[in-house]
């Protein structure tokens, strides 16, 4: 057992070191006083350059603007269709589940050249409204999977109790239904929020000349040389991610210790 056991503490210090150690580097060489990869001082001019570019600055507003959007749009549209699809029994309804999974089934290289060739097809300008468009539909399987997990588990009895007194489907649905899902819900729109955020390749094909996001920005400056600037960058949205999570587990422990009345 105590062989088994160290054996098992090395095997995840060994992937810990190499999940966590590259991004120690990053953060580490954010405060190199050079652009080369050797070190040469401790410095903080990157941080006050990255703050000081408007390109950088104006890219992450764009990036949150459709990460919230497409993301909340996506909510409406998964939850509404995890609703209709679950506990209704028709012909075409396993080729409508199907279909609905096809953003995150297909490569997304794949899937860039489709929305391309389709705005292309409308004579849609490319920017803000041709990515929203894009991004609302390969998250809308995230909130869709999530919500339809969860409605599969709920008693359907539960429902039908408020019908039989009275409740139109409407009121079972923002009464009963809803807060049940909500927890699902949240969790998918995260997801989806995190994953617009971080796209590359569709926003690629589906931006416009006068329209970026931070991952294209940060792509079209490595093709520049890699400076600390993008290692501040990492460093800076790094540390708001671990404060939410520290936030977010703190909130969870406080409910957990309140007393009960």
């Amino acid at each position: 057992m105590k062989k088994r056991s160290r054996f098992a503490e090395v095997y995840i210090t060994l992937v810990l070191l190499l999940m966590y150690l590259p991004i120690i580097v990053v953060i580490v060489y954010s405060f190199n006083d050079t652009k080369m990869f050797h070190w040469a001082g401790f410095t903080l001019d990157w941080y006050s350059k990255l703050l000081n570019n408007m390109s950088i600055r104006t890219a992450f507003l764009n990036s949150l603007q459709l990460a919230a959007l497409s993301s909340l749009s996506a909510a409406v549209l998964g939850t509404l269709g995890a609703v209709g699809l679950t506990g209704r029994y028709f012909k075409a309804r396993g080729i409508l589940e199907n279909v609905s999974l096809i953003p995150i089934m297909i490569p997304e290289i794949i899937l860039g050249m489709a929305y391309l060739a389709f705005f292309s097809f409308l004579r849609l300008p490319f920017g803000m409204l041709t990515m929203l468009l894009a991004h609302t539909t390969f998250c809308i399987p995230y909130i869709y999977i999530n919500v339809k997990a969860r409605l599969t588990d709920l008693d359907p009895s539960i429902a039908e109790a408020a019908r039989d007194l009275g409740a139109g489907y409407v009121r079972v649905f923002f009464d009963i239904t809803l807060p049940l899902i909500f927890p699902s819900i949240l969790s998918g729109t995260l997801l989806a929020f995190a994953m617009s955020m971080d796209d590359v390749v569709i926003s690629f094909f589906t931006t416009g000349a006068q329209t970026s996001t931070l991952p294209l920005q940060v792509y079209s400056m490595l093709k520049m040389g890699v400076t600390p600037e993008i290692n501040a960058l990492c460093t800076v949205m790094l540390g708001a991610v671990f404060f939410i999570v520290a936030i977010a587990r703190l909130v969870r422990a406080r409910k957990k210790t309140r007393p009960l009345l």
